[in-house]
């Protein structure tokens, strides 16, 4: 859980002591907000402050009279993925989400966040990456170094920059190292080590985790290395009123033939080194969670056993294109060409 207290001030606080908190903050977003037992009464900028002094207020008198009172903030049931951009053309930088009785849940910082998006995430982190031996030997894939860091940081930092807090990570391979990886919050959001005691899949492991906070789950591999839109992938399984959601890249098969299509051994027609477009699955899924119950208990489950599940029970299973870039990271050639990508590519 982030630590907000930074941003608290009770309503007995005198100006100077606000000031002197707003003063704390530096370069962060200057604007305090002010509980009355616990229940959020008002906020306070720097400007507020200065405004207030202008105007005659004593550094000793209460932050009461320099307080707005009217304030924008979130209810804690309402999806903020849907207000967000409401917030944001309004410049409001620092938003709170409060409970029925005006307790502050959650303070969104809408300066650093690219997105808030409502969802939890599992990224599975057990494979052995056999393909990339010797490298793995002692070290399991997700925390090999790609640039400076572990691939598996880019897709965590990802997560945190759109908002993600509840993450899970799936661990069996060497998991002691995930585990030790993983021992300190990461931006202040601790991830949690979720151990397989075997083999379960690409989708069996998601049954070990508990916890989830939210209606909607993100499911992806952990060694992938990809700029995905998640914020436009979550708008799109809403507005496909999806139950799943696989995102997908492009693959394109070239023939160097001419290609005959049969009627028996009958030829009805040539096509002179045809181009074939496909959609891969790239290994990032969004799932209502309520379908996680249809997971098997204590069996190897494969995400695509999930997709062919669904699809028999006549859910709603939908293509997202993935546009940006996406490498998976199986083989030695894939891994020394991330090496080289990440020099010059930018994730946001």
């Amino acid at each position: 859980m982030l630590d907000y207290s930074k941003y608290i001030i009770n309503r007995d606080f005198t100006v100077r002591g606000a000031l002197i908190k707003l003063n704390a903050l530096s370069n962060d977003v200057l604007t305090l907000f002010v509980l009355d037992e616990g229940r959020l009464v008002g906020t306070l900028t720097d400007g507020d402050a200065r405004r207030g002094l202008i105007n005659g207020v004593q550094l000793t008198d209460s932050v009461d009279k320099i307080m707005k009172k009217d304030f924008s903030y979130l209810k804690d049931d309402e999806n903020p993925f849907l207000r967000q951009v409401d917030f944001r053309n309004r410049s409001i930088q620092l938003l709170p989400s409060i409970n029925e009785k005006g307790e502050i849940v959650k303070i969104y910082n809408l300066k650093k966040l690219k997105a808030i998006l409502p969802i939890d995430a599992v990224l599975m982190a057990g494979g052995k990456g056999e393909r990339l031996r010797p490298l793995t030997e002692t070290t399991p894939k997700p925390l090999l170094k790609v640039g400076d860091k572990a691939i598996i940081d880019y897709n965590i930092e990802s997560l945190l920059l759109n908002g993600v807090e509840n993450i899970s990570v799936t661990v069996n391979y060497l998991a002691d190292q995930l585990e030790e990886h993983f021992a300190n919050p990461k931006q202040g959001v601790k991830v949690k080590c979720v151990r397989e005691p075997r083999f379960y899949g690409t989708m069996g492991a998601v049954k070990l985790v508990d916890g989830f906070k939210h209606d909607v789950v993100l499911i992806m591999n952990s060694d992938l290395f990809t700029n995905i839109d998640l914020s436009d992938f979550y708008r799109h399984f809403l507005e496909k009123d999806a139950d799943m959601s696989v995102a997908s890249v492009p693959y394109t098969v070239n023939i160097p033939f001419g290609i005959f299509e049969l009627d028996g051994r009958n030829i009805t027609s040539l096509k002179e080194k045809p181009t074939y477009n496909y959609y891969a699955n790239s290994g990032i899924y969004l799932i209502k969670k309520d379908l996680l119950n249809l997971i098997p208990t204590d069996q190897c489950f494969n995400a695509t056993d999930m997709i062919e599940l669904l699809i028999s029970k006549k859910k709603n299973v939908i293509r997202y294109p993935l546009l940006g870039y996406w490498v998976d990271i199986g083989r030695h050639e894939d891994f020394n060409r991330v090496q080289d990508y990440v020099k010059h590519l930018h994730f946001q």
